[in-house]
């Protein structure tokens, strides 16, 4: 039985880059993600991601080193990791959200681990995820 697990993770859109690299990052990730078993929902404000991904561990951790080489993404901080017992993201393989205005990223930033995990989930629900 695959051992399925979830990774939270921050990062900010490197300097130099413009905005509208996100929907190559989005595309490239629906893509890939869909042939490796991962799952996930992204948010973007403008200048930060917050990432929710899930999937085999194996597979989550050569994707956050293909992140980590990713001259698109700096600052990237895990703020979650641990085992998952189902998925929460069956609906899509990769939901994107586009936030504007004032949000709850930067409250979100401060948190680590279950508690990170926790406010993400509940602010979940409010954002209007494409995927």
């Amino acid at each position: 039985m695959t051992e399925f697990h979830e990774i939270l993770y921050f990062s900010t859109l490197s300097p130099g880059q413009i905005p509208t690299v996100v929907g190559q990052i989005v595309s490239q990730a629906r893509a890939r993600n869909a042939g490796h078993g991962i799952t996930g929902l992204l948010i973007f404000d403008g200048q930060n991601f917050c990432q929710h991904i899930e999937g085999p561990r194996g597979e989550l951790l050569r994707l956050m080193d293909r992140i980590g080489h990713d001259s698109r993404h700096s600052d990237i901080r895990v703020v979650h990791e641990g085992p998952l017992n189902e998925r929460r993201y069956e609906r899509f393989d990769m939901g994107f959200a586009d936030v504007e205005g004032p949000t709850n990223m930067a409250d979100l930033k401060t948190l680590d681990g279950a508690a990170a995990l926790e406010r993400f989930l509940a602010l979940r629900p409010h954002f209007d995820v494409s995927g």
